[in-house]
């Protein structure tokens, strides 16, 4: 079967994660291994008040995590961190296939490139000029 790449945002519970920020990671990780996933980017987003209480949490730690797994497992994963004490909430959509290297290169902070022939110089167009993604997205 083929591998799909996957986004999963996570919420956890900030004062398990203020804890045990390693231990928490590792079983973000472990749970996407276990399943038979192949991890890409697993990282932390960032920590802030929520909108409404959620089980009695304020606040929350927003945690990402990209990888490749056979989609007839997400509901392995799905049940996993249903099951994981620091995680509130969770939310797993696929990566549409042309989307993937853009954005995994922004979850892992690298610089993204993409490649456009240009109007004004047909040498550049053969080429592929380079141009920054975030001026692409601007025009």
């Amino acid at each position: 079967m083929a591998k799909n790449t996957y986004e999963t945002l996570l919420i956890l519970d900030s004062n398990h994660y203020a804890r045990d920020p390693g231990g928490v990671s590792k079983q973000v990780s472990d749970i996407l291994t276990e399943a038979g996933g192949e991890v890409h980017v697993n990282r932390l987003w960032m920590e802030q008040k929520l909108a409404y209480p959620i089980d009695k949490h304020q606040k929350g730690t927003y945690w990402l995590a990209y990888y490749d797994i056979e989609g007839v497992k997400i509901p392995a994963i799905d049940r996993a961190l249903h099951l994981a004490e620091p995680v509130i909430r969770h939310l797993t959509v696929k990566l549409e296939p042309r989307l993937i290297e853009p954005i995994l290169a922004n979850a892992r902070g690298e610089s993204i490139k993409m490649s456009t022939p240009t109007d004004s110089n047909p040498e550049e167009a053969e080429d592929g000029a380079e141009i920054d993604a975030e001026v692409a997205a601007d025009a």
